[in-house]
């Protein structure tokens, strides 16, 4: 038996599919997570290094598409799911198999604890749409990486939904241009950082740089 709250869910997403909208006006990423509590993780915050969320909307430019039907003025897009393959396989059988017939071009699913099973689940079943995969702890690596042969699956290190949401922009930089420049200019930006400090640390020598950017113990 499926709950009220998400059979409403599954009949949204199964509506979508049968939209046809115009690519500009659907999500371009999908994020799931198994569990509210995967939030830190694939967003950020509450003491959690940046997540999928600030890598997306912070570095890249994407907005966040809460109304399939009116899209943010924003060229690219992305949308966020909580679906668990354990308490709402359906949910998650739903997401997975509408998502390219409702725009999405690539997923991030990530999930924790040892049977984290949601992102290789929605690989198969969203194939051949790609899919990134994020262990949300080090227990979850195993479980999201283990995919047989023909079931492929891209994943990153424990806890990195920032670079699975790198890689999602990657891949849907060889279409279209703008990504790419974005991705370039955010790299570039990294190169500036490590530069400026390196230049700093030389010249002001190991105290000095410690004294200017190490905060007081």
């Amino acid at each position: 038996m499926t709950a009220d709250s998400v059979q409403s869910i599954i009949d949204q997403l199964r509506d979508q599919a049968e939209m046809d909208l115009p690519t500009e006006a659907t999500p371009d990423v999908g994020i799931v997570m198994g569990s509210d509590s995967d939030l830190p993780t694939m967003a950020g915050g509450q003491g959690k290094r940046p997540g999928a969320t600030a890598a997306l909307a912070d570095e890249l430019g994407f907005a966040e598409q809460t109304d399939y039907g009116d899209a943010p003025d924003s060229r690219f897009t992305f949308e966020t799911f909580v679906v668990s393959a354990h308490r709402t396989p359906d949910l998650m059988y739903a997401y997975a198999e509408t998502a390219e017939a409702r725009g999405i071009d690539v997923i991030v699913a990530g999930a924790g604890g040892k049977s984290a099973d949601l992102p290789n689940m929605t690989a198969s079943i969203a194939y051949p749409l790609p899919v990134v995969g994020v262990p949300v702890q080090e227990k979850s690596v195993d479980s999201v990486i283990g995919m047989p042969q023909g079931a492929p699956i891209t994943a990153v290190d424990a806890g990195k939904s920032f670079n699975a949401a790198l890689t999602a922009a990657q891949i849907l930089s060889r279409q279209h241009p703008e990504i790419r420049e974005r991705l370039v200019d955010y790299h570039e930006g990294l190169q500036e950082e490590v530069g400026e400090v390196s230049r700093d640390l030389h010249e002001m020598g190991t105290p000095g740089f410690k004294d200017e950017y190490w905060d007081e113990e």
